[in-house]
């Protein structure tokens, strides 16, 4: 301390608590308070890179044995990120600290902090590949959580997201990630929209010898109708069981998917019949599988009974790409024109109006 050697001391007490961490006899208040006062020695560091050093030391003695007494050792490491004053640092400490809650299996006291990722991410400065490590780690971790399934895929798609098609040394790393990707994708049940074919990460399946057929399977959901599902099916049955993809529920999810595909192809008007041809149900399955969609918000529309026919106001895109940003960009110049219009024929009509009434107050005087 009088040579101010922080990092060996820092070192030193760490040997020291290690044989405090394995005596049984030791509570985890005790504990806790040992580590606040080692974590505390970061505050005495003269550099950034003495800052991460320490860092390094504490999360490495920390993160030994994840599954004992891991909620303990993630307060440690919560403790030790809030005393860190380098950006860099406080990443590495965050990555360590998500590392041992998934080896810990106890995720769920990480996950509330990731809805500041954006935050963090604007504090941290990250390089490419520091993002790549976080956003997988972050859909590590929120993986076997049923009730974070889509911000799983949401991560997943920010990972494969950071590759483009200069990273052509690099895409390769991507491509397991990119088929578990489509994988979640096709298995949920509530996720009818995503911009998969347009990632590079995932493009370099569609001609690769192993997952070929999984991109291919990607582009059926997202582009074709329930006919080229059933024929993939019917052709690659054992590939879909091997990924764990249950035939029922992705013939259900097709059908959703090519009722909007309808919507967005039949001018806003689809007859019944061409709907039960098309989900290959019976008559009296029609109003309910619009029903679903209705409710899945898929689909604004209005069933004519009378006539027969679905009446369709709006509908998802399952993509949402170049063509259909260039889409939305006409009609939002159409509806610009009309609106100016609208407002000039107003205006044309005030300026008739007020002339009229001067002439008329001429008169009467």
């Amino acid at each position: 301390m009088v040579m101010n050697r922080w990092l060996d001391l820092t070192s030193l007490m760490l040997t020291s608590a290690d044989i405090v961490f394995s005596n049984s006899k030791v509570s985890e208040k005790d504990l806790e308070c040992i580590f606040t006062v080692i974590c505390n020695l970061i505050t005495t560091s003269r550099s950034p890179d003495e800052e991460l050093e320490m860092a390094k030391l504490i999360c490495a003695k920390i993160i030994q044995q994840p599954s004992d007494k891991p909620a303990l050792r993630l307060r440690i490491l919560f403790n030790l990120y809030n005393l860190l004053d380098n950006a860099y640092c406080r990443f590495y400490v965050f990555m360590k600290t998500l590392n041992l809650a998934i080896s810990g299996k106890v995720t769920e006291h990480v996950i509330p902090s990731f809805k500041k990722i954006d935050s963090f991410l604007k504090e941290w400065n990250l390089e490419v590949q520091d993002q790549r490590e976080l956003f997988l780690s972050v859909a590590n971790a929120l993986k076997d959580s049923k009730s974070s399934a889509k911000d799983s895929f949401k991560f997943l798609t920010k990972y494969l997201a950071t590759f483009s098609d200069e990273d052509t040394y690099k895409m390769g790393e991507a491509k397991e990630e990119a088929v578990r990707t489509i994988i979640e994708f096709v298995k949920a049940p509530d996720m009818f929209q995503c911009d998969l074919l347009d990632m590079p990460a995932v493009g370099q399946l569609e001609k690769d010898a192993k997952y070929a057929l999984v991109y291919q399977l990607l582009k059926i959901f997202l582009t074709q109708r329930l006919d080229a599902y059933l024929e993939f099916q019917a052709a690659n049955s054992a590939l879909l069981k091997s990924y764990g993809l249950v035939h029922e529920d992705c013939i259900a999810k097709m059908r959703l998917m090519s009722l909007v595909d309808l919507a967005s192809h039949e001018s806003g008007r689809i007859p019944y019949a061409l709907i039960k041809d098309i989900l290959r149900i019976d008559d009296d399955e029609v109003e309910l599988w619009v029903v679903k969609a209705l409710t899945a918000k898929l689909i604004d529309c209005k069933m004519d009974q009378l006539n027969q026919v679905v009446l369709v106001s709006s509908c998802t895109e399952r993509v949402f790409g170049k063509q259909q940003w260039q889409a939305l960009s006409t009609k939002l110049r159409t509806w610009r024109g009309n609106i100016e219009s609208v407002i000039n024929t107003i205006q044309a009509n005030k300026i008739t109006e007020d002339g009229s009434q001067a002439v008329q107050g001429m008169m009467i005087r």
